[in-house]
């Protein structure tokens, strides 16, 4: 295996950001200041990275893009697949169209119909499979049987490095943070942004969310190897990956500085605190990330500069508010 540290130097995660530049957005990262986050944190300040504005709604894109402008002609030829609970499987199929190639992607049979939709819409072919084992076995089928390359979800040299250009891009716009907090499904985002922010300023914290029904990476990290789940219960899909894998797991292991988790009331809670705090509507993923910073690191962000990623906003209006009911009880208990 590549070692993940020596792929990850700053230099190789500028290379890679100029590289897909000129196709991907540089996200805003915006001040969210309000009385209540005066209030809560003691004077600190919280900046939001917005990748929920990325091409495809989510960060995914950045990754997935990566990975597409790495294949040759061969392989463009013979196009992609994905795994995917949805926004994976969106990014591949739109990266597939940047170098004319074609998608055909695997997607959980309990995805959100409004992402199937999406990935459709953005020229793929899509299977519907079972979630977990045999969503990959049929990625796998079509490597195997059609020649496609595997685009996955969130393990590789070339997925990290497009990630850490979220990082590269928050820490080059916002000076002197203090933390970061990032989201974790599979590993994916945090490795990249994580690499990224601690060889610019080793003294900032960087900081994971997990939700407690899939804490794979947390686990994985307790244990020292990189662990499957027997099962995952959470309403943040986006961060249900039932492992962690050798790649992403090195990164977070030397740079990430601690993993929090958090229960699905409180992952409503965020998103929430995004809809009243800063006006935004986004996926549950995202709400993670600023329930964290509002529940179990409050105490350790405290008169701090703290950035918080927005991973994302693929979630249709009927979910939005059935989450929205549930979060709003804990979300009053969070800001009080």
């Amino acid at each position: 295996m590549t070692d993940p540290i020596t792929a990850l130097s700053l230099d190789a995660i500028r290379a890679a950001h100029a590289a897909i530049a000129g196709d991907v957005r540089r996200t805003p990262s915006l001040p969210l200041k309000t009385p209540l986050i005066s209030r809560l944190f003691g004077g600190g300040s919280l900046a939001l990275k917005m990748e929920c504005f990325q091409h495809t709604g989510t960060f995914k894109a950045r990754g997935a893009l990566s990975v597409a402008r790495s294949l040759d002609a061969d392989q463009r030829a013979r196009g992609i697949t994905a795994a995917s609970a949805g926004n994976h499987a969106i990014a591949a199929a739109w990266a597939a169209r940047q170098i004319g190639a074609s998608a055909k992607v695997v997607i959980q049979s309990n995805a959100n119909p409004f992402r199937v939709a999406l990935a459709r819409a953005e020229g793929a072919e899509v299977i519907m499979k079972a979630p977990g084992a045999e969503t990959f076995a049929e990625a796998e089928r079509l490597v195997a049987e059609e020649g496609r390359h595997f685009i996955h979800p969130f393990e590789g040299p070339q997925t990290s490095l497009g990630t850490a250009g979220v990082g590269l891009e928050l820490m080059q716009d916002v000076a002197d943070l203090d933390a970061v907090i990032v989201s974790i499904g599979g590993g994916g985002l945090v490795s990249g942004i994580a690499a990224a922010v601690k060889q610019m300023n080793p003294a900032c914290a960087v900081y994971g969310v997990e939700p407690e029904g899939a804490p794979s990476m947390s686990k994985s990290l307790a244990s020292g190897e990189a662990l499957s789940l027997d099962g995952v219960s959470t309403v943040a899909d986006s961060l249900g990956a039932p492992m962690a894998l050798p790649f992403s797991m090195a990164l977070c292991a030397r740079y990430l500085d601690d993993i929090v988790l958090l229960d699905d009331d409180a992952i409503c809670a965020g998103m929430v605190a995004f809809q009243e705090e800063a006006k935004l509507a986004v996926e549950p993923a995202a709400g993670a990330a600023l329930a964290a910073a509002f529940g179990p690191l409050r105490g350790r962000l405290n008169g701090k500069r703290t950035g918080i990623i927005v991973c994302g906003a693929n979630i249709d209006a009927a979910t939005y508010g059935t989450l929205l009911k549930r979060g709003a009880a804990p979300y009053a208990s969070l800001a009080a």
